[in-house]
Order: structure tokens, then C-alpha cells, then sequence
């Protein structure tokens, strides 16, 4: 027997407009906000499929220094340049971590700071 990644929970000043953000970024939809203010977003088949779903937890904790976690994500429908200026016209900024220039990926930052890279290959 083997686990598998069913939800990833991501601390959020903003829970509703990081959900906003990343349910643009995945083609994600909204499964519900709890009393708590936790927000579910997931993939259109809903809970359980093969692509975990995010929980947005409200937090008002300072974020110290970069997350030991970040998200890598491919394009499906387009080029990476094509990508990229989507993921920036969403709100997504550059970021710099210490690369070269030379690599194939570009690292960036979703509205509250956290890093993701958008890699070079496109996924179908």
C-alpha cells in the first residue's frame, strides 16, 4: 500500500483572493468556504481525484523568509512565454531566488510572496 497527496494546506493572509488567484493559475474551481474561513479549491471533478486540492487557512502569522515548499507548474495549452504573461496579467510578479538567467524555468511569486516556478515543457 502507498499514500498519495490529497490536499496541500497553504497559510494565507487573503484566503478568498489567494484561492482567486490559484484557481485561475489551475483551471481550479471553488468547493467552499468553511465557518473557519478555510477555502477548498480543486480540479472540476472534484475531491478525490488524481491532482490534490488546495486549503487556504486564514493566518495572521508573518511569513519568515522563503517556504521550504514551493509549487511547479507547466503550461497545457500555450508556450511558456505565452504562460508567463498570462500568470503575470493574473497577478503574479518575478522573483528573484538567486538564478542565473540560464535557466529554463522562471521563478515567481503569487500575490501574498509565496515562490512557484513555471517550468519550460507543456503538459496535456
Amino acid at each position: 500500500m502507498a499514500c498519495r497527496i490529497s490536499e496541500l494546506v497553504i497559510k494565507a493572509r487573503d484566503p478568498q483572493r489567494l484561492a482567486a488567484f490559484w484557481c485561475e493559475v489551475l483551471g481550479f474551481t471553488v468547493f467552499g468556504t468553511a465557518e473557519d474561513g478555510v477555502v477548498e479549491i480543486g480540479p472540476p471533478g472534484g475531491f478525490g481525484g488524481l491532482q490534490p486540492t488546495l486549503c487556504f487557512v486564514p493566518s495572521t502569522e508573518p511569513q519568515a523568509g522563503r517556504l521550504p515548499l514551493h509549487f511547479d507548474v507547466n503550461a497545457t495549452d500555450r508556450d511558456q512565454d505565452a504562460e508567463l504573461e498570462r500568470l503575470l496579467e493574473l497577478g503574479a510578479r518575478p522573483a528573484d531566488v538567486g538564478q542565473t538567467g540560464e535557466e529554463s524555468w522562471r521563478v515567481l511569486a503569487d500575490p501574498e510572496g509565496n515562490e512557484f516556478c513555471l517550468l519550460r515543457t507543456r503538459l496535456s
